[in-house]
């Protein structure tokens, strides 16, 4: 299986495995959807966790901080026992209780973890099955807080039916479209109605960096030949390097005749086991 590494310029990525049979068409769709489900549950597992402090959205004329509409606007706002006003004025404040509050945080948390991009580093591919699997368990942890479901217009509520529902939020641009993305590796784009082995040979040990792009958008930047881990190493070797050779610049010419290894009878003091031997009343 072909390991790929889908990298995105923000430093987010996923890994996926393919057979190098697989049709290049088909492989970007499977990318497509990979990408958008993590964008999906990037959106959804904060989101779920505001459901579990503070309850529903409220409509769009309805929202805005709850004391100030109790002590300005005259308005009965509702609250029930677990009632705790959201701070950003979005939500109504009515969270489902503390059981159901941690059952919607426990399937955010496993989704988040699985579609982290420190999965790449773990060396686990994404297999969209199982990311899917995540979406269901907090579209069922939704249910189970709020069986009458959330308002149309909750975030949630459109994030957990489909993709479109992103639209509106900060991941929207993100979005790819599975027909006409563009695939990229090494600076070449995978043309639909090959293969994937047309582009990286029958090797299927192969592993690479690819670049999901939006149609249009042309060839990505190049990935650079060192890491910002590594360039920050060499920056800071030649740094030390170029204030070692400052002080040497610095330093008298018959400064070394004060070192250790200048001395020429060192050797045979220190054979003869004198070398720290000093005078009494002479300081060094």
């Amino acid at each position: 299986m072909v390991i790929i590494s889908v990298k995105q310029s923000s430093g987010d990525g996923f890994l996926y495995s393919t057979p190098t049979s697989t049709p290049n068409s088909d492989l970007i769709s499977s990318l497509c959807a990979l990408h958008n489900a993590r964008l999906r549950v990037r959106i959804l597992a904060p989101s779920l966790r505001e459901l579990a402090k503070h309850g529903p959205m409220k409509k769009g004329e309805d929202q805005g901080l709850d004391e100030v509409q109790e002590e300005h606007g005259g308005k009965a706002i509702e609250k029930n026992e677990w009632y705790q006003a959201d701070p950003s004025g979005l939500r109504t404040g009515n969270g489902p209780g503390p059981r159901l509050a941690e059952t919607l945080g426990r399937v955010a948390a496993e989704a988040e973890a699985y579609c982290a991009k420190e999965q790449v580093t773990a060396r686990v591919n994404l297999d969209m099955a199982v990311v899917e699997d995540k979406i269901a368990n907090m579209r069922g942890a939704v249910v189970m807080a709020y069986p009458m479901g959330l308002p149309e217009w909750d975030t949630i509520a459109l994030a957990l039916n489909s993709v479109d529902g992103l639209e509106g939020t900060g991941v929207a641009a993100e979005v790819m479209e599975p027909e006409t993305a563009q695939l990229w590796v090494a600076g070449k784009e995978f043309v639909r109605g090959q293969l994937v082995s047309d582009r990286l040979g029958k090797n299927e040990k192969t592993k690479v960096i690819a670049k999901l792009q939006a149609s249009g958008a042309g060839a990505p930047a190049r990935e650079p030949a060192v890491s910002e881990e590594e360039r920050k190493a060499m920056m800071a070797h030649y740094f030390k390097k170029q204030e070692e050779m400052k002080k040497l610049a610095e330093a008298g010419d018959d400064d070394y005749l004060a070192s250790g290894w200048a001395d020429s009878k060192n050797m045979k003091r220190n054979l003869q086991g004198v070398g720290s031997i000093k005078a009494p009343g002479l300081r060094f």
